[in-house]
């Protein structure tokens, strides 16, 4: 593959850049190296910044990365111009002392170096560039002398003349991202949180360090057929903020009432009046940016709407509309549900799945363990029609990120406004500030990856996710066979049950079941295995609305039952007992009681501890 270098023009390859980040004891995150510059015309020594890119630094150096000798980050960034799709970037930060160095600057003057080497991609090939990325970065910081930059730009071409396309295909894009790990962390929680993103919810994933972080939430999204290869490619259309007074400028500017759609604020009135000082970009631990700045600014995203003319049935919004509720905001005109031709055609499709016997798997048949086999490249994609990503058969990958909804891997401190932008209708992101946290009025869930506990602030939301009986087995089905075979270090995870792809394959089942099941005319009794207030809540997605736009007859073929539908038996009493104790506070702290008796038992042959007077 021939590369264009430097500033001969675009290289033609997945890599746009490589870019070295520091930190300065007077300025700050900085970047100090780029190849190509960032800035066509500037040299690769240029601290310049696109302004979509402003972000850039604090992203790739990430927050507390001083408590941390190593530490990697996956996250997005915004196409240059508003145009374009999403840039993956993979940052592997290090830290290394500076008497160590063999050549010293001038303006190293604290006792550590720190420094991020950054690859910003076309391409969402987090784990496969991380692998290349740490061992070039490694090699970087060996030599002890930064200005020797010919490495850098021998990994650009490297990483250009052997990535393309086709990398895309089979497991090597999951590099690095295992549901198993997941799975046996978050057990039976996992489809908690896969339903929770169905629903466009706005997501906090909260942990250090950012390795740990990104790699959950990315392995979350690993679960949703085909998302990371085709679906994240308009995650990350928003606008950096720009000054305070630029702010208020748009603030005053009204776009026309006809561009308005409903949007769930309910406290909309109460939205401009907090100001708060933030700290940002503490890394070394002794230097500091402070500025105070409204944590809720409003600001109008007129210009930033891209959706083409042609396409008059998706717009993001522009304002809130103060009548709303939070479940009303929809970016898919409702008249479009009212076109006969959609009505034709859906009704069709109902036809179509509804052809499949009904008695062809009995309720008391065992649960169905079909096997799908591993991604070999083959599949068909088309684009669609609307959410305008490469679909296969099936309609996968749902539009869940697109049209405003974000996936932010890691966030940094900077970004903290995206949380309550109005023109941000939802998002997954991820945080290792404690001040994400702390704000849980701007999420409606947020995960402590750490601890396994996903914290849902509305108790409506949490009654909605509440697993059905069949959801439960579903569940259970994955934890056992992931947890088969763990003591045999020779046998955990090298079998197809209970691995990587199964796993991913078991979720694909699942969801094509799902979309199956709400085409069906009669439907009441199958979508009650899923949750019947669930699905109500996900048809008025603006995900859902969009897949069923379209046709899909592949999904004819797809058995509609859940795939652990059947009666009710002593064991479903045990797994929602189980799963009652595992999320309730009081289970918790009976859980821990029991461990330390236990433990107690053990040690003095007798129950000393809180179990004692029930003996």
């Amino acid at each position: 593959m021939e590369i264009r270098r430097g500033g001969d023009g675009p290289p033609r390859g997945p890599v746009l850049h490589i870019v070295v980040v520091g930190f300065h004891h007077k300025k700050g995150c900085q970047v100090e190296f780029s190849y190509p510059p960032l800035i066509p015309g500037d040299g690769h020594d240029s601290h310049s910044l696109p302004e979509e890119w402003k972000y850039l630094p604090f992203l790739a150096l990430p927050d507390g990365a001083h408590n941390y000798q190593e530490d990697t980050v996956f996250f997005h960034l915004p196409p240059r111009n508003g145009n374009g799709a999403t840039i993956y970037g993979i940052s592997c930060y290090r830290q290394i002392e500076a008497k160590a160095l063999k050549v010293r600057q001038a303006d190293i003057t604290r006792e550590t170096v720190q420094k991020s080497v950054c690859v910003l991609s076309k391409l969402p090939l987090y784990g496969l560039l991380q692998a290349k990325l740490q061992l070039i970065t490694h090699a970087y910081f060996e030599e002890k002398d930064f200005s020797q930059i010919s490495i850098l730009k021998e990994l650009y071409e490297h990483m250009n003349s052997s990535l393309g396309g086709t990398s895309l295909e089979g497991s090597q894009v999951y590099l690095g991202l295992s549901p198993r790990d997941l799975v046996l962390h978050f057990r039976h929680k996992v489809l908690i949180l896969f339903k929770l993103i169905l629903l466009e919810k706005k997501v906090l994933f909260y942990i250090s360090p950012v390795n740990k972080l990104v790699g959950a939430l990315m392995t979350v999204l690993s679960l949703f057929p085909g998302m990371i290869e085709h679906g994240l490619s308009d995650s990350s259309q928003y606008r950096p903020r720009k000054s305070m007074s630029e702010d208020a400028g748009l603030q005053e500017s009204n776009p026309p009432a006809d561009e308005f759609v409903s949007l769930p604020v309910s406290d909309i009135s109460n939205t401009n009046l907090g100001t708060v000082k933030k700290i940002l970009g503490n890394h070394g631990g002794d230097a500091a940016i402070k500025t105070e700045e409204p944590l809720f600014q409003v600001e109008d995203d007129s210009s930033e709407q891209e959706a083409s003319d042609s396409n008059q049935y998706l717009k993001p919004p522009s304002r809130p509309s103060p009548e709303s509720s939070e479940s009303d905001w929809e970016t898919l005109d409702p008249s479009v549900l009212e076109d006969s031709s959609l009505k034709e055609r859906e009704q069709v499709g109902s036809e179509q799945t509804n052809s499949f016997p009904k008695d062809s798997l009995p309720s008391d048949s065992p649960p169905i363990t079909f096997q799908p086999q591993a991604n070999t490249g083959q599949v068909v994609l088309i684009p669609g029609l609307i959410s305008g990503l490469e679909e296969d058969q099936y309609g996968m990958p749902l539009a869940i990120f697109t049209k405003g909804y974000l996936c932010l891997p890691y966030m940094a401190l900077q970004q903290h406004h995206l949380l309550s932008d109005v023109t941000i209708r939802g998002f997954v992101a991820g945080a290792t500030n404690i001040l994400f946290r702390q704000q849980k009025h701007l999420s409606d869930a947020i995960v402590e990856v750490e601890e396994a506990l996903i914290q849902i602030h509305d108790p409506e939301l949490r009654k909605l996710l509440n697993p059905t009986t069949a959801d439960l087995r579903f569940a259970d089905y994955l934890v056992r066979h992931v947890t088969e075979n763990r003591d045999d270090v020779f046998l955990d995870g090298t079998g197809w049950e209970g691995g990587d792809e199964w796993i991913r394959a078991q979720f694909a089942v699942y969801i094509h079941a799902l979309l199956a099941a709400t085409l069906q005319l009669d439907n009441e009794k199958i979508l009650s295995d899923y949750g019947t207030t669930f699905v109500t809540a996900w048809k008025n997605t603006h995900n859902y609305r969009v897949w069923n736009s379209n046709k899909h007859p592949a999904l004819a073929k797809i058995n509609p039952n859940h795939p652990f539908q059947g009666q009710y038996s002593v064991s479903d009493m045990k797994l929602r007992f189980s799963h009652s104790v595992q999320n309730s506070e009081r289970g918790k702290k009976l859980g821990n009681v029991m461990v330390t008796t236990s433990r107690n038992v053990v040690q003095t042959g007798k129950a000393v501890g809180p179990l004692q007077n029930f003996a």
